[in-house]
């Protein structure tokens, strides 16, 4: 068969001439397709002496094209499409134009004229709810679009110029406030019916309402709710809820009347103690440090007793971690106590370089053993090696009893250098100590050796050693607001001795020194109210406002014995340095010498008083302050002798996250002299 017929030859010829006819004109209509179909943001029109070039005679000659973006540049940052001109009180416009919807579209890279006029749309509604949240039910609001005016065609567009819409006006008359009518709490399950949650109830009543007549705002209802769940939670009932709660609006009375409803759900109690993760300690340990926080077996539930509980385990050393919690789920009746921990090494060694203003550069060694083989006590031993001070310790503890009393005991060796003195000392003590977290107490028996060298006088006057032994008793109270940050509260500190001196001659004497430091928000003192920005959550009732607060130190001691008495010189006192009297160096205030160094007295009195004031930036508060103060000090032989010396000056302060680091420039009126002070971290 032939598959090559003569009609169908033909028939394949014309195709192929027709074909070749067309190529032609087809190449040459591409490029005015091409450019048809380019998009607009990558060609640019022709300049006219280029449009009129043509391509087959000129054919190195190219259209223009608009550079593009190279993938590593950052994208420009938008510019705003319309601006917004609110008019409304000073009050509310900051809080309108802060929450405002329309902020979030306004520098919308596509955005368009339909799309801002649906937003416009919306925009009341938007402003009513916001109006709604600060008591104003019954606003007045007018919103309109003036549009731009038309600007001049450029030639050429580009990503981040795409026109401007115009400017969004809008109107608020607030209208009235609507003000608290009413606020009722009420309560079911447990804490309804039960005698021994009178109490509660009446704190939530008193403390998680709003007082009636004032003005309604959202951010005071969220916070009265949330502080009646957490004040129901805290004790007996860990799984209270909010069952109901309402807001009603009368915007014809502009009252509003408030409605909480909360469940207790069943009361909890504590039961059995459940320690994880403990390896190398005596679980026992755990359980007492447990119940001295409160959480006895058949007590009801605390929060803070739990957080106590934490607390006391955190810092007892023992562990790196803990973690107290109680599940009610099983059991409401006796919910066990779970304790899980992480402990640490039985062993520790720690090297550590500082330095401070008073003593110079500072190099310490620390050996820490958690549970000394035989007996199951801690010890800690540490060398420190400064300037003018060097220290050897040993401190042995036991671990605590059932009453939260530890047996201690310890030694150290010091030498000390002050101006030409120096003194060589060595101390022995044994006793109990009961720590918590705002009071300790302690009673010792103590022995003292000290010998003080002066080298000016060292040919002329002999350098006795001197001993006694002393039975004390310690006592420190602590009310501040925070450990680690106060700002208002108090601690009280005081010590009492009575003991003997040793050697040849022996005199009874008896020692006192007691401590006071005491912070007073001036906002609380002035009756100053303290706000927060205009529908914001209140601040904290401790928050100290743009005044700061004022902080008062004092310190005294006291000896009591015959003149004649050889009383080591580490029972008396000396003052000045960072912590005590600015402006002087460590110790540097004392009974003063003939050769004009001064030495330690029997009467010891102290007194600083600060203005410390928060640091303020664009309404947040920052964690820096400024300080003022004035110090003075005094050291004698005798109560009538006492002549204080006087530092003043200022300075700033950090909360960083391992305490307050303080520096401070102070001038020492007596001394005449300016000094720098460091210190890091608070005590008390």
């Amino acid at each position: 068969m032939n598959l090559f017929s003569p009609s169908r030859v033909g028939s394949t010829r014309l195709n192929l001439l027709a074909l070749a006819w067309l190529l032609p004109t087809w190449a040459l209509a591409q490029p005015e397709a091409l450019a048809q179909s380019a998009p607009t943001e990558l060609a640019a029109p022709l300049p006219p002496t280029e449009a009129l070039i043509d391509t087959e005679t000129e054919p190195s000659v190219k259209a223009p094209t608009a550079p593009r973006r190279r993938s590593d540049t950052p994208r420009p940052p938008a510019e705003p499409r319309f601006d917004i001109d609110l008019q409304a009180k000073a009050d509310l416009r900051d809080f309108l134009l802060r929450h405002l919807e329309l902020q979030r579209f306004r520098t919308l890279r596509d955005l368009d004229a339909n799309e801002l006029e649906r937003l416009l749309e919306a925009a009341p509604d938007n402003l009513r709810g916001l109006l709604g949240t600060l008591g104003h039910f019954s606003p007045a609001i007018q919103v309109g679009l003036t549009p731009a005016a038309p600007s001049t065609p450029t030639s050429t567009a580009t990503e981040t110029n795409r026109g401007h819409l115009g400017t969004v006006k809008i109107q608020v008359e607030a209208g009235p406030v609507t003000r608290i009518a009413t606020a009722n709490v009420y309560f079911k399950g447990d804490i309804a019916t039960a005698p021994e949650a009178a109490e509660q109830r009446e704190a939530i009543r008193r403390s998680g309402t709003l007082a009636t007549g004032v003005a309604f705002s959202q951010a005071d209802w969220d916070r009265a709710k949330t502080t009646a769940l957490r004040q129901l939670t805290a004790q007996r009932y860990p799984a209270g809820r909010i069952e109901n709660s309402l807001a009603d609006i009368d915007a014809a009375t502009q009252s509003a009347n408030l409605y909480i409803e909360l469940d207790s759900g069943p009361s909890v109690q504590v039961g059995a103690v459940q320690v994880e993760g403990m390896e190398r300690y005596d679980p026992a340990m755990v359980e007492r440090m447990v119940r001295l926080a409160g959480l006895t077996p058949g007590s009801d539930y605390d929060l803070a007793q739990l957080q106590a509980a934490q607390q006391r385990l955190a810092e007892s050393g023992y562990f790196d971690s803990v973690f107290v919690y109680m599940d009610p789920a099983n059991n409401p009746q006796a919910s066990p106590v779970v304790v899980q921990v992480r402990e640490t090494k039985r062993k520790m060694l720690v090297l550590g370089v500082g330095g401070s203003t008073d003593k110079g550069a500072r190099l310490s060694v620390e050996h820490t053993h958690h549970r000394v083989p035989g007996i199951g006590w801690r010890a800690l031993n540490k060398l420190q090696l400064e300037r003018d001070d060097q220290l050897a310790s040993t401190v042995w503890s036991a671990p605590v009893d059932d009453r939260g009393w530890r047996w201690i005991s310890s030694g150290q060796a010091a030498r000390q250098i002050d101006n030409f003195t120096t003194t060589t000392s060595q101390r022995l003590r044994a006793g109990q100590a009961q720590d918590t977290d705002d009071l300790d107490r302690s009673f010792f028996l103590q022995y003292d050796r000290a010998r003080a060298v002066n080298s000016a006088l060292r040919s002329l006057l002999p350098a006795p050693t001197e001993s006694s032994v002393s039975a004390n008793y310690a006592w420190t109270r602590r009310r501040f607001n925070d450990p680690v940050f106060p700002e208002s509260g108090y601690g009280l500190g005081v010590e009492l001795g009575v003991g003997t001196t040793l050697g040849d001659t022996r005199r009874p004497f008896t020692r006192a020194q007691t401590r006071w430091l005491g912070y007073w928000p001036i906002s609380a003192l002035s009756g100053e109210p303290r706000t927060a920005p205009l529908g914001e959550a209140r601040p904290a009732p401790d928050d100290t406002g743009r005044a700061g607060r004022l902080a008062l130190r004092l310190q005294g001691g006291a000896l009591w014995a015959q003149q004649s008495a050889p009383v080591p010189e580490t029972q008396l006192f000396l003052t000045g340095g960072d912590s005590t009297v600015r402006g002087y160096g460590l110790r540097d205030i004392g009974v003063p010498q003939a050769d004009g160094s001064v030495s330690p007295g029997r009467y010891l009195a102290v007194a600083s008083f600060e203005w410390q004031r928060p640091v303020w930036r664009n309404g947040v508060r920052s964690p820096w302050e400024s300080v003022v103060f004035l110090d003075a000090g005094a050291v004698a032989n005798m109560p009538s002798e006492l002549r204080p010396q006087w530092g003043m000056g200022a300075g700033m302060r950090y909360n960083s996250p391992v305490g307050p680091l303080q520096v401070d420039l102070a001038y020492g009126l007596n001394s005449k002299r300016l000094r720098l002070h460091l210190n890091v971290g608070f005590t008390f």
